[in-house]
């Protein structure tokens, strides 16, 4: 009892038998040490009956045996990765159940134990730029070590934002029920979004024409160059849509030099920023959003934007080139 190296639930069933030795009762062990009376009477039982050695032994616990082999286990895990199932694209519990012959929660119990979810899926695309590297430190650069004296948007075109009413009103959300909305709808239009993140304080310049040509790009393009004064730089991170690159927008940029245009590697659109406020935009805005004219759905989304505008926050990159390359490497 005054090992140190003893396991403690040892030492407590020493401290029973010799209090029972000593002459106390099970109530009075049970009050001194903290115990049930069953755990009493039985260590005082083993110990009559088997001796000491029965204190530090732990009888098997009750309970099925494993019915699957480690053998079985990483032939599942091997199946999941290396293989597809007789029909469809990708494996489910009860597919790889009958299978396997083992029961769907067996299945789903070594699957949650590998981190493997066969059921999800990222949708990604690399890169094939060949300019991809000096593209990525360019507009990295911009993010994290802006330059002084200039101001950098990150301009994107959201196209084809559709005009859609939910063919029946749904119901509001209540408690225990969310709210609901109809699966089919009527179209009423289309139009797109031209934005510009203003990276350093988070301010979004934008407006909504019928069409994504060259000549609403460059219709934008001056009415981004106005809202800056004539003092500072702009330096404009886009992608490689044909429209940036016409020759009526190189000529126009010929004659604005402080206009700089940094293109983002193809296959790359998450390194623009205004590509997270687009998300956000569709998510607590456009969705869920029922309207029945062009005209209500361009309304809805500068309402959303000049709410924005009213306190903007500025998002923040964090990942340097180093760390960008290390994962796409």
């Amino acid at each position: 009892m005054r090992s140190r190296t003893v396991p403690q639930r040892v030492v407590e069933r020493a401290q029973i038998v010799l209090r029972s030795a000593d002459g106390r009762s099970g109530l009075q062990i049970c009050a001194e040490l903290g115990v049930s009376r069953p755990m009493v009477t039985c260590w005082l039982d083993r110990y009559s009956v088997e001796g000491l050695e029965s204190l530090g032994m732990d009888r098997p616990r009750p309970g099925r045996p494993k019915q699957i082999t480690m053998a079985d286990e990483a032939a599942i895990v091997a199946r999941t990765l290396e293989t597809a199932p007789p029909t469809g694209t990708h494996w489910s519990t009860r597919i790889m159940a009958q299978v396997t012959g083992h029961h769907h929660a067996t299945i789903a119990r070594i699957w949650r134990a590998h981190g493997l979810k066969p059921h999800c899926v990222k949708r990604s695309k690399l890169s094939r730029d060949p300019q991809f590297v000096a593209k990525l430190r360019d507009v990295v650069g911009f993010y994290l070590n802006p330059p002084e004296r200039a101001v950098v948007f990150a301009f994107d075109g959201k196209s084809q934002i559709q005009a859609l009413d939910r063919t029946h009103p749904g119901l509001p959300m209540k408690k225990g029920r969310a709210g609901t909305m109809t699966h089919d709808y009527k179209r009423h239009g289309t139009t797109t979004l031209f934005a510009a993140l203003d990276v350093a304080s988070g301010s979004i310049l934008q407006e909504c024409k019928p069409q994504h040509r060259h000549q609403e790009f460059l219709a934008f393009l001056k009415q981004m160059v106005r809202s800056v004064t004539e003092d500072l730089a702009i330096h404009v991170i886009l992608d490689h849509y044909a429209p940036h690159k016409h020759a009526a927008v190189k000529h126009w940029r010929a004659r604005n030099p402080r206009v700089h245009f940094h293109f983002t590697p193809t296959s790359a659109s998450w390194l623009n920023l205004v590509e997270r406020f687009f998300g956000e935009l569709t998510e607590r805005q456009i969705r869920r959003l029922a309207v029945t004219s062009v005209a209500e759905l361009v309304t809805a989304i500068r309402q959303y934007i000049d709410r924005h505008n009213e306190h903007p926050t500025p998002f923040v990159w964090t990942a340097t080139v180093q760390q960008i390359l290390k994962k796409v490497g």
